[in-house]
């Protein structure tokens, strides 16, 4: 299901990109930043940009929208008219489908009662190159964890889950319909340059504990806004004992604390996860740029200069 093309151009300028970055930036650079700067629109007008203050126009790698945001995005992007999107998309019939009963009759129940939404969903994505998921496929965030999501990339979501993705060591953000279509349309996609919350993880989860009990702790640090308009980054020997899902469920629940996504550095797991999924190629490719998909070594031995908050949960 993945786009091999995509990834090897994401993968072809990241280097480069990132080199040049700290070049003009002249400091050593979080995950995060290498990201966000290698996915700027006009990576030629490279410039240091104010953490929290500065809005930025970034060119995301792919786009994904659910069903019921994805009507009106739709229809404005016919409107755009182009002949098809200008990065990869992919709808997600997902959200209109309600548990009541059970999964097969609440699937049938959801069929008949939006059966016009989703012809109208999948005529639309036939004829603009659009992958459409039909109701059934799976939920949006978990589809694009295990078909799409690649370490380095950077993709926007019309749902609020979408930093599920940071568990493959991907910058993916939830926007509502309107950014999707710009960034369909070829148009650059702004955000105010994200403050970065590093979170160190020591030792390993035993006994009882889980992922989610993670960022558990980490919401009761933040609270329900502590996180808003930052992106949080893990790292730390905690971090690369988890498991990709965990990493992914982590991620999941920091819109919980209003952060703008969240997203560990690429490591084993995602390999072992990436080849479980059959993108044995992706992860051959992540390999020969490891060390571009993590922060500098500097980062992770002094983090308080380099992030602008940094928790440390054993």
């Amino acid at each position: 299901m993945f786009d091999l093309s995509l990834i090897k151009e994401v993968y072809s300028k990241l280097p480069e990109r990132i080199k040049q970055t700290k070049s003009n930036l002249g400091h050593p650079l979080t995950y995060a930043e290498k990201i966000l700067y290698s996915h700027l629109f006009d990576f030629e007008g490279l410039t240091k940009f104010e953490r929290g203050e500065t809005y930025v126009n970034f060119m995301p790698d792919r786009v994904a929208m659910q069903d019921a945001t994805a009507q009106m995005a739709l229809l404005q992007f016919i409107n755009s008219g182009k002949p098809a999107t200008e990065v990869p998309t992919t709808v997600h019939c997902d959200h209109l489908i309600q548990a009541q009963v059970n999964g097969l009759a609440d699937l049938d129940v959801a069929k008949n009662a939006n059966k016009e939404v989703y012809y109208f969903l999948e005529s639309v994505s036939n004829k603009y190159g659009i992958g459409f998921w039909k109701p059934g496929a799976g939920i949006i965030h978990q589809v694009i964890l295990e078909n799409y999501a690649f370490p380095g990339g950077m993709m926007i979501g019309t749902d609020s889950h979408t930093p599920n993705a940071g568990g493959l060591g991907m910058v993916a953000i939830g926007v509502g319909g309107a950014d999707a279509v710009d960034v369909m349309a070829g148009m650059p996609w702004e955000l105010k340059m994200p403050r970065l919350i590093g979170v160190k993880l020591t030792g390993k989860l035993n006994g009882w504990a889980a992922p989610k009990d993670i960022i558990l702790k980490i919401a009761g640090i933040l609270t329900v806004k502590g996180g808003t308009g930052a992106i949080i980054e893990y790292f730390g020997e905690g971090a690369k004992s988890l498991s990709a899902t965990g990493k992914g469920t982590i991620c999941n629940m920091g819109a919980e604390v209003g952060a703008t996504t969240s997203l560990f550095a690429y490591d084993t797991s995602m390999e072992r996860y990436l080849n479980a999924t059959g993108r044995e190629e992706v992860a051959k490719l992540a390999n020969g740029i490891a060390g571009h998909l993590a922060a500098d070594p500097q980062v992770y031995e002094n983090p308080d200069l380099y992030f602008d908050q940094v928790i440390e949960i054993d």
